[in-house]
């Protein structure tokens, strides 16, 4: 997928609380800056916005002082809270992009900074009420109601402060990192490729499997119909008999190839036997010493098995063929689900690195 490399990871260690709690600090800091710069930029810049011939120029001027501004705000995002984002290529809407992650991020500190003064003003109540208790002028029984209601409202602030940081990752996620629509459009071409590719093959696969039958099983079919005929015909019994003979052995390769034809689309001894019967079938067919070493977990999920014996056996099918080998040594090692195939020979080689 183009998916994949673009998606938005964090480090495997998550930055503690503490320095969290430094970048939301930070964080309501530079919401002031977004702020004054809306006050005022902004503001300058607002009745240009407004007429159509002055529009795109100041759209641009307060497009690129609010990529400025956004700037330290990726910084904070990955010092402060470990996000780790791909890199951005040039857009067409970087300029209303930038506005619209400034807009967020200013209306996001400031309310984090909101929530964040209310704990204070609590603290100061609450000092002020003890004082008060000490000082004998308030009784212990009033100030009950104050601290269930405080206790309760210091619940609501911290909940409002975790809602809180999500509101701000949001928008950096979308700006600074590929959107949510653009990683499903991602998966959806990915999907979409990944189907075309198993169809192709299924295509193939069957293609090859018409032409085993057509030039291959077809073809040797007729020489036995057409020497039983000819013994038909013949009237003289030892003619007759040889020609029987001659066609029960032809029947009898093709019976062999037919095998081979089915065993190539789906071996069957994978289902009654396993994996290491079913390629000890590939070393008997072999036409070279071929020697195998398995160290198999107990179980392994039936399409692993499937391909892992075509895998071994078209490479060992390639290597009789082709490279000339004395030997094939074929070595199958793995754990639970994972398997590893490792075929070598010492044959001459000549594979195509581009094929």
């Amino acid at each position: 997928m183009p998916d994949s490399d673009e998606r938005i990871d964090r480090v495997a260690h998550r930055p503690g609380r503490a320095r969290r709690a430094v970048g939301v600090l930070l964080g309501c800091g530079t919401s002031f800056l977004g702020l004054l710069y809306f006050a005022g930029p902004g503001t300058l810049l607002g009745p240009f916005l407004l007429r159509p011939r002055t529009r795109d120029r100041a759209r641009a001027a307060l497009g690129a002082g609010a990529r400025r501004l956004v700037g330290p705000e990726r910084a904070r995002r990955v010092v402060f809270f470990g996000d780790r984002f791909p890199p951005r290529g040039a857009r067409a809407d970087e300029d209303l992009r930038a506005l619209r992650y400034l807009a967020a991020r200013t209306y996001a500190g400031l309310l984090c900074t909101v929530v964040l003064g209310l704990p204070a003003v609590g603290a100061v109540l609450a000092v002020v009420l003890a004082a008060g208790v000490a000082r004998s002028t308030t009784s212990w029984s009033e100030p009950a109601p104050q601290v269930v209601l405080g206790g309760v409202l210091l619940l609501l602030d911290l909940q409002g402060l975790s809602s809180l940081g999500a509101l701000d990752a949001r928008p950096a996620r979308e700006y600074f990192g590929p959107s949510e629509k653009e990683l499903l459009r991602a998966r959806i071409d990915e999907l979409a490729a990944s189907r075309a590719a198993v169809l192709r093959a299924v295509d193939a696969e069957r293609r090859r499997i018409e032409r085993d039958l057509h030039d291959g099983v077809q073809q040797r079919l007729v020489a036995p119909a057409m020497l039983l005929g000819r013994a038909r015909r013949n009237r003289t019994p030892e003619q007759a008999g040889a020609l029987l003979e001659q066609a029960h052995q032809e029947s009898r390769d093709v019976l062999t190839e037919l095998r081979d034809v089915a065993w190539r689309v789906c071996p069957t001894a994978l289902d009654s036997l396993g994996l290491q019967e079913a390629l000890g079938g590939v070393a008997q067919r072999c036409s070279i010493p071929l020697r195998m070493e398995f160290a198999l977990p107990p179980t392994l999920p039936r399409p692993v098995e499937t391909a892992a014996y075509f895998v071994v056996s078209e490479a060992v099918t390639n290597a009789a063929k082709h490279s000339g080998a004395g030997c094939v040594q074929v070595r199958l090692t793995g754990e639970r689900s994972l398997l590893t195939v490792r075929i070598e020979d010492d044959g001459r080689g000549g594979a195509d690195p581009a094929g």
